[in-house]
């Protein structure tokens, strides 16, 4: 299956009203608050001279910063938008981009034909796929690390509503940054905290370690204190 036209235009036009400035974007915080320590719990079990690709990369400023601990980084995403900040924004010959729909299994296929076994770091991106697609975002993961590569996926858990509610209802109601994610109708944290493991399982991943974290955010309520949405992560192997 391919993700609905609505789902891959509501991206398209959120990316297209995001300008190229860092951290335009609610959740395009600095490498050293997710990236980099991200890296740091995968690295045990990964080889740092394989490729990784980033899903969902947005305007890549994760990517750039991956490609700082392994031998190249790959950031796909589904908007066309988003790839074209990032390639505006990156001059580094160890850092490529290129638009994928996760749920297009030739393509992924052909990824992971051209780049052989590679590392995945995927952050938030199931928890707000929609729910009939989550099952394939799985399997590319599992697709593209094959039996050497590995994979760091973070998510969104059921907690980060809260806070996104809270955010939401506080005077003057929310942030310009999470106004314009609620305007393009995109839905953080959709997904139950037991579904994302289920799914990652019966893509035949296998967890290697987890534990709970929070993804900080580029906007803060407005009692200055910066939004964090708690997140579970998993370093996972394929079979």
């Amino acid at each position: 299956m391919n993700v609905s036209d609505n789902y891959r235009n509501a991206w398209e036009g959120y990316w297209r009203e995001t300008s190229d400035k860092a951290g335009e974007a609610i959740w395009d915080c600095d490498p050293a608050l997710s990236a980099e320590p991200h890296s740091a719990l995968l690295l045990p079990h990964a080889d740092s001279s394989r490729t990784i690709v980033d899903l969902g990369c947005g305007n890549g400023t994760t990517t750039r910063s991956l490609a700082t601990r392994f031998a190249r980084a790959v950031g796909v995403d589904l908007s066309h938008a988003a790839v074209e900040h990032a390639r505006h924004a990156t001059d580094n010959e160890t850092v490529e981009f290129q638009q994928l729909d996760l749920t297009d299994t030739d393509a992924v296929r052909a990824l992971h034909e051209r780049l052989g076994d590679a590392h995945v770091y995927m952050r938030a991106v199931m928890h707000q796929s929609e729910p009939e697609a989550r099952s394939a975002v799985a399997a590319a993961v599992a697709e593209i690390i094959g039996r050497e590569g590995r994979a760091f996926v973070v998510e969104l858990t059921s907690g980060s509503r809260d806070v996104l509610r809270r955010a939401a209802a506080q005077p003057g109601g929310p942030g310009p940054k999470l106004q314009r994610v609620f305007q393009y109708g995109l839905k953080p944290a959709d997904a139950d905290d037991n579904e994302i493991p289920k799914l990652l399982g019966a893509a035949g991943l296998t967890v290697l370690a987890e534990g709970d974290t929070a993804l900080p955010q580029t906007e803060y309520l407005s009692d200055g204190t910066r939004i964090e949405l708690p997140a579970r992560w998993f370093v996972l192997a394929g079979q």
